[in-house]
């Protein structure tokens, strides 16, 4: 299998904290996306659902990895990150942005047009 084809990817879904999705966006445009890539983590892309409820409260990304063990590795060390634990603790000083984070790891099909 070759480094293409063997990348793991990472679908997460973020249910945000009451009144707390712009943050949450601005948390990910301002910091968290950097800090993924810092940490071996590939931005694939992120959504936002048009349509009620979800609208309200969601946002869907995903990243992806070299690899499952890669992935922890980089969870870990993200984690612990000073740089992230600073923008979180900034973000959160009026309560928790998420009230529930789902996450799916994901390979690729062997028809699918990302190959």
């Amino acid at each position: 299998m070759d480094a293409k084809t063997s990348r793991v990817y990472e679908l997460r879904t973020y249910t945000a904290a009451e009144g707390k999705l712009d943050a949450l966006h601005a948390r990910f445009r301002d910091h968290t996306l950097k800090i993924f890539a810092k940490h071996g983590m590939k931005n694939i892309a992120y959504w936002a659902p048009t349509d009620a409820p979800l609208k309200s409260n969601t946002l869907i990304y995903v990243i992806s990895h070299e690899s499952r063990e890669a992935a922890k590795k980089s969870w870990d060390a993200f984690r612990v990150d000073p740089e992230w634990i600073k923008a979180r603790d900034a973000s959160e000083v009026n309560g928790k942005l998420t009230a529930k984070v789902e996450s799916v790891f994901m390979d690729a099909t062997d028809y699918s047009p990302m190959k």
